[in-house]
């Protein structure tokens, strides 16, 4: 199957997946807006889908947002199954995608070191010393 293909696939099964949890996962506390689906990668014979999702919270709270993810994949993969016309339909496997969140740890960390170069009275770059 040509990658462009794949990534189209990849793609419809991510915004599936997305659109699903709203209608699968009706526990109490789940935080639905702390959920991003990040990216799915369909296996090239289609029988596979590996599933990234970030969840934004403490650590307790993603573990638990992604066993509820996790219990209700045979619901996620019967929605697409009716919503989309494939061959197959993927088995779905969940993973905590950490990217986002140490994305936004490596920018606090940014932004307190230029809290710290502005209070130091250096005038930053472009101070005129060489």
């Amino acid at each position: 199957m040509s990658s462009r293909r794949m990534a189209r696939v990849n793609e419809l099964i991510k915004r599936e997946i997305a659109a699903g949890l709203y209608r699968v996962v009706h526990e109490a506390g789940f935080d639905f807006a702390a959920v991003t689906v990040t990216r799915v990668e369909v296996s090239p014979d289609l029988h596979k889908a590996h599933v990234y999702v970030s969840i934004v919270g403490r650590e307790e709270d993603r573990g638990r947002m992604m066993r509820l993810i996790r219990k209700h994949a045979p619901d996620l993969q019967r929605r697409i199954g009716m919503a989309v016309r494939m061959k197959y339909i993927p088995r779905l496997t969940f993973s905590l995608d950490s990217s986002i969140s140490e994305g936004d740890r490596v920018l606090e960390i940014i932004q307190k070191l230029e809290h710290e170069v502005g209070e130091d009275g250096d005038g930053g770059p472009g101070n005129g010393s060489a």
